[in-house]
């Protein structure tokens, strides 16, 4: 139970504060040979989507600030904002997808896309189950990959 309970602290805060290395973490548990890859890849991208969604808030809020509204004045940089928020609401799988891959492979990195798909607005219905299923598949591989090398 401390595990579980350590492995989502982790997570929450590496989702946070990207100095704290997740992967690192769980390869270190993985070492050691605890046998639920499933159960801590479940927990790690809990927590993992648990501390993105303070960045999508961050993002989402902040567009509505002045700083923000007097970047989006211009024209230019309207019509572009606009351009994306048609395309993440009117295809809401096209940003899905998007996000899938930064969850799973890291590229982007997924605080950035965390805070875009704020920015934008992109739907929760998309934005959670999109990331928690991306971080959990991509750290249950990096537990089961260590435990298989090490065991």
């Amino acid at each position: 139970m401390i595990l579980l309970g350590s492995t989502f602290g982790v997570s929450v805060a590496s989702a946070l504060f990207p100095l704290i290395n997740i992967e690192l973490y769980l390869a270190g548990v993985g070492a050691v040979g605890s046998g639920t890859a499933v159960t801590l890849g479940l927990v790690a991208g809990a927590g993992q989507s648990a501390g993105k969604i303070v960045w999508y808030e961050i993002a989402r809020r902040s567009i509505e600030t002045e700083w923000a509204q007097k970047k989006l004045s211009s024209p230019r940089v309207r019509a572009s904002y606009d351009r994306w928020v048609t395309q993440m609401h009117g295809r809401p799988w096209y940003g899905g997808a998007v996000l899938f891959v930064s969850a799973l492979a890291g590229l982007p990195p997924l605080l950035v896309m965390a805070a875009v798909a704020g920015a934008l607005k992109m739907p929760y219905w998309v934005f959670l189950p999109t990331i928690f299923v991306g971080r959990a598949l991509r750290f249950w591989l990096i537990l089961a990959g260590v435990e298989f090398l090490l065991h």
